[in-house]
């Protein structure tokens, strides 16, 4: 989970990192595995995770969330459990590994009880995070092809973050040890976000402790990555290097100071690498929240630029081949415009007006739907949903007449234009061609004064 840091200061100096790159021996592990900084399935095609964190061991009930973040695009989740140590113990892992085959998702299960482990008097160690997953190897044995085991979250805290490479060095090797094959993902030490550079510096060591070569290093961003710089900059190290990486937890910048998540997102469209935003639902800090009271039809504006803006799940998340999936997307999407920091919104769902098809030459038609995610004094996020009719289409424009007061300020996946009241948007060259029945959604922040009524549409598709 995220964890604030008052003062990073000069820790933020960049140290030296190694310059050995990683290389995937021949008798890599089954399954998931890492093929030079990528993953792959057993059948070589890439992977590249998209996906969400799950509170599973505090709301073991929410189960319906597996499907629900599936039919928004995903193709991961990752799994809160539990060891017993702080929370649970989570002994359901084979009725989780279900729910994800059923709705069609990897699974990244991990151990939340490290969390902070030297800081955090209550936290369990990696050691005790690997005994846990040895408790649990029946169910996860044989489940390769879908399961990855992240041994613990954010393992070290702040105190003594140098303890890490020995700590995970040895969960490593005892995992192999115990003959779990599986893609293994570690995290960083100083609660995830490796200020410090431990992980970092340390990579290829870790890299090199685990006897089947398949292990991936997970970086969380929160405050210490609220610019583009800190990002690049410390995503520019493994690449160069040629290291597995993903971006096992991130927010969103809720403030200026919070985390930079458009370059987040952007970035890892660029580079091939996963992400996976934390989190659905059910945080203390409801902010984080995706979908307010685990509900998908009341996104929040974190919910709704995760999964529906630019370089989001919706855009680029592609279906494991184990599921029948296609290959993983290389292409990147850049937004016309992203939004920016804006006062936080109370989810508002708001009843739209029933799309009305428009038919254009031939058979091409599309509808489209408009909703407010979000409004707070002076200001709300939209987002209108295209859906093509019976036939594919190529492209779409959606035109709409703005009520006095309002206006549309910025908008992703598409290009806006204002004449007047009159609003156009266009797709844009990654979300014109749609086949039939598929939809594509376009979000804008905008301002308001008076009133903010829901215009009618219409959809023109060519």
């Amino acid at each position: 989970m995220k964890r604030r840091l008052l003062s990073v200061g000069a820790a933020l100096l960049a140290v030296a990192a190694s310059v050995l790159v990683f290389v995937k021996p021949a008798d890599a592990a089954v399954g998931l595995h890492v093929d030079g900084r990528h993953i792959v399935e057993a059948n070589g095609q890439p992977f590249v995770m998209r996906g969400v964190n799950h509170p599973h061991v505090w709301y073991t009930g929410e189960t319906d969330s597996f499907a629900d973040v599936k039919a928004l695009g995903a193709n991961t989740v990752r799994v809160v459990l539990g060891s017993g140590k702080r929370w649970g113990p989570s002994t359901d892992v084979a009725d989780v590994i279900s729910l994800c085959k059923q709705n069609r998702l990897i699974c990244v299960l991990e151990v939340h009880d490290t969390t902070g482990y030297g800081e955090e008097g209550a936290a369990a160690s990696l050691d005790e995070a690997v005994d846990y997953w040895i408790s649990q190897k029946s169910a996860l044995v044989g489940q390769e092809n879908h399961v990855v085991i992240n041994i613990g979250n954010e393992p070290i805290g702040n105190v003594n973050a140098g303890q890490w490479t020995a700590a995970t060095t040895a969960a490593i090797t005892k995992m192999r040890a115990n003959g779990f094959e599986h893609l293994l993902m570690v995290d960083g030490p100083n609660w995830g976000q490796d200020w410090q550079y431990v992980m970092r510096d340390n990579a290829q060591a870790i890299l090199d402790a685990d006897s089947r070569r398949n292990t991936v290093l997970s970086i969380h961003m929160y405050a210490v990555f609220n610019t583009a710089t800190a990002i690049t900059d410390y995503l520019d190290r493994f690449e160069d290097n040629g290291w597995p990486l993903v971006i096992g937890e991130f927010g969103w910048r809720f403030n200026a100071n919070e985390v930079d998540h458009e370059t987040i997102l952007a970035e890892s469209q660029a580079r091939g690498l996963g992400y996976l935003g934390w989190s659905w639902s059910g945080n203390t800090d409801p902010i984080l929240d995706m979908a307010t009271s685990f509900d998908p039809a009341r996104l929040t504006t974190w919910g709704e630029r995760i999964f529906n803006g630019a370089n989001g799940i919706r855009a680029t998340a592609r279906e494991a081949t184990i599921f029948g999936g296609g290959p993983s997307p290389t292409a990147t999407a850049t937004p016309t415009a992203s939004p920016t920091a804006q006062p936080t919104p109370t989810p508002q769902p708001t009843p739209t007006d029933p799309p009305t098809p428009t038919p254009t030459s031939g058979s091409r038609s599309c509808t489209a739907a408009y909703r407010i995610v979000g409004q707070w004094p002076g200001g709300f996020q939209g987002e209108i949903r295209i859906t093509a009719g019976n036939a594919a289409i190529s492209g779409w424009t959606v035109t709409w007449a703005l009520a006095s007061g309002q206006a549309v300020n910025q908008a992703w996946n598409a290009t806006v234009t204002t004449s007047g009241s009159a609003v156009a948007a266009r797709n844009v060259s990654y979300n014109g061609s749609l086949g039939p029945g598929a939809d594509t959604v376009v979000g804008f922040l905008g301002s308001w004064s008076g009133t903010n009524p829901v215009p009618p549409l219409t959809c023109t598709a060519t």
